[in-house]
């Protein structure tokens, strides 16, 4: 296995598995984040079954998280041999003639996607930890001591979004993930060996993608600013 990872081919693929896997979860994330705008209970009740559910908490989460941290350290791992390895090709061959702004600087766009994930970790994953694994409330409740009362998870979403330095942030990050998905949507594709024969539609695909699942987190910030 050690082997595997050290080949150029191996570190594509597990980079390309890594990004299939953190595209899917993202188009989980914000059908859940959409369910805000549309239907606050909704959006409630399916935080509080993913925020409780064994399996998702113990089975899928810490999957997610090891996913997240390998995608990260292997795109920087291969920027720094591609950088190795193309540094004599570049000046031979005019590498920027041949590549797009955003393959270039994806080490770049990945590092602003990374620090915003340190700020989304610290607005919602962080908080949920610390009440329901150290203060052992797992209830989801405004007030545990309410039965009746709203699960928190809207009213938490929507604190967070009526400050509007937040909310920039975010559009910003989201506009990074957007050149960062408008180059790896398709190489993630291409180093898992699909045909050439559908590299269009791969292409037109990652455009879709790449768009509209940054432009829907975006909608969902901006709209609860001004509707808090």
């Amino acid at each position: 296995m050690s082997g595997f990872f050290k080949s150029s081919i191996g570190r594509k693929v597990s980079m390309a598995l890594s990004a299939i896997f953190l595209m899917i979860f993202l188009i989980i994330h914000l059908a859940i984040n959409f369910l805000s705008v549309f239907s606050p209970g909704l959006f409630n009740e399916a935080s509080h079954f993913m925020g409780t559910n064994p399996l998702i908490q113990f089975g899928l989460q810490p999957v997610l998280l090891v996913g997240v941290l390998f995608h990260f350290i292997m795109g920087f791992v291969l920027e720094i041999k591609n950088k190795k390895a193309r540094s004599t090709a570049y000046v031979k061959n005019n590498g920027a003639a041949n590549s797009s702004w955003v393959s270039r600087n994806m080490i770049w766009s990945g590092a602003a996607i990374l620090a915003f994930l340190a700020l989304h970790f610290y607005d919602f994953w962080a908080p949920e930890i610390n009440i329901k694994y150290f203060k052992g409330d797992m209830s989801g409740l405004l007030n545990p001591a309410d039965v009746n009362s709203d699960f928190r998870y809207y009213q938490e979403l929507v604190h967070k979004f009526a400050d509007p330095v937040r909310v920039i942030a975010y559009v910003v990050a989201f506009v990074f993930l957007a050149m960062h998905l408008l180059h790896g949507f398709a190489s993630a594709f291409q180093s898992m060996g699909v045909s050439s024969i559908r590299k269009k539609q791969i292409q037109m695909g990652a455009k879709i993608y790449s768009i509209v699942l940054p432009l829907g987190f975006i909608f969902i910030a901006v709209y609860h600013y001004f509707n808090h």
